[in-house]
């Protein structure tokens, strides 16, 4: 029972946290903002559009793959920022790595929508 009440309770803190994260990186980040946005319409185009539950399911973890990149991207640029706010190639390499992953990632939700529309 205890390893039950342990679990649970190690579930909870892992909610609460990423709630925590979650709203963190809302409230500071507008690109968030944006993507959220954009996962909307996307949503409810994937499911206006005549496509197969398949195809519906890969646009909307795509785009939760986005949101996803985009709160790791925030998290690193907290990071890179903390340790320094000195002009430093490492670190502007280290933030430009994390954009390029958010870019990737939309590209990626892009290049779905572009394959199932014309498919």
């Amino acid at each position: 029972m205890d390893i039950l009440r342990n679990e649970a309770r190690r579930f909870a803190n892992t909610v609460i946290w990423s709630w925590q994260g979650w709203r963190a990186a809302w409230a500071n980040e507008k690109s968030l903002r944006q993507w959220t946005l954009v996962n909307v319409i996307s949503a409810g185009l994937a499911f206006w559009v005549d496509i197969s539950a398949g195809e519906r399911g890969l646009i909307l973890a795509l785009g939760l793959l986005v949101l996803a990149a985009e709160v790791m991207n925030t998290g690193l640029e907290e990071v890179v920022d903390y340790i320094s706010k000195a002009d430093d190639p490492r670190a502007k390499k280290a933030k430009d790595c994390g954009s390029a992953a958010v870019a990737l990632t939309a590209i990626a939700g892009g290049v779905a929508w572009v394959v199932v529309l014309i498919g």
